[in-house]
């Protein structure tokens, strides 16, 4: 059976075409603007879920990037102001063993005497040391200072208030350091010590378990430090595994997204051709009339 063709069918037929091919050459440019695989989540639902997931693996890397470089810079300070506690616990010692001296004159007891109390304040300000307000050897206290000036300064932070920061999905890493551990509290810390020693000096010589403990001070402050680089380090090789985490995830999300530029302008200029080839046949074909044949 033969389908009757009239001008009216052929007319639908072609205009049907042209708005197909205008369809697609449509979508072709819309795909070039964008330089995305799939404009819409329907284009191609699996890959819509697939970005989706890399997408928010990728909001979590660049989150755990940023507690990361929060906790560098805690360690970084806490770092710094250990290095200076460390010289002048130093110089202090170095002060013990020249004030033990039997042979100094009182002028020179005075010398050191004022020299050692001049390095407890120093001491007390690295001990003080913040980042963005807040006290980086008394964990999460509020206070002003992590050691209250007084005689001796009086610690502020609360056994086991720690800060810690996020750096990756399975663990967390503390960025602060423990000021009571480091440099002790009320009369027997690293202040009260000093204090102590700038009497004795004063009164004759320092004894020698002052002296000694002058020295415990110090190793402890030196072992604290270690310790602390120790977690650095941690961080650090946290902080390289992120960032080629990072890389890894927009590798993903760029071969699931991304469309690349050669493939979008081919297909481009495929569908201008496809376009163009139905508008002249659509004009030749709807040119033709009943009176083309009856001449």
């Amino acid at each position: 059976m033969i389908s009757r063709v009239t001008m009216q069918t052929t007319s639908a037929a072609a205009q049907r075409g042209v708005q197909a091919n205008a369809a697609k050459l449509a979508e072709a440019q819309l795909r070039a603007n964008t330089l995305q695989k799939n404009v819409r989540l329907s284009d191609d639902p699996a890959a819509a879920a697939d970005s989706m997931a890399v997408r928010a693996t990728q909001t979590q890397a660049a989150q755990y990037g940023r507690n990361i470089d929060s906790g560098n810079t805690w360690m970084t300070m806490a770092n710094g102001a250990l290095d200076s506690s460390v010289t002048l616990l130093q110089r202090v010692q170095f002060l013990s063993i020249q004030g033990a001296n039997g042979s100094l004159s009182q002028e020179g007891k005075n010398a050191i005497a004022a020299e050692l109390d001049s390095l407890h304040e120093e001491l007390l300000v690295h001990a003080n040391t913040k980042v963005l307000g807040r006290n980086i050897f008394a964990g999460n206290s509020g206070a002003n200072n992590a050691f209250e000036d007084g005689a001796p300064p009086t610690f502020t932070g609360a056994d086991g208030s720690v800060v810690t920061r996020r750096i990756s999905a399975e663990s967390t890493l503390r960025v602060d350091a423990d000021g009571a551990a480091i440099f002790g509290t009320g009369a027997s810390s690293v202040f009260g010590l000093i204090s102590k020693l700038s009497a004795e000096v004063l009164a004759g010589s320092p004894a020698s378990a002052t002296i000694d403990e002058v020295n415990a001070a110090l190793n402890n402050v030196i072992d604290k430090r270690s310790e602390l680089g120790a977690r650095h380090a941690v961080l650090l090789r946290a902080k390289e595994t992120n960032i080629t985490s990072q890389l890894d995830l927009e590798t993903d999300r760029a071969n699931i997204e991304d469309l690349d530029l050669g493939q979008a302008i081919l297909e481009l200029k495929t569908q201008e051709l496809a376009y163009q080839a139905s508008l002249s046949v659509t004009s030749k074909v709807l040119q033709t009339t009943l009176m083309d044949f009856l001449r």
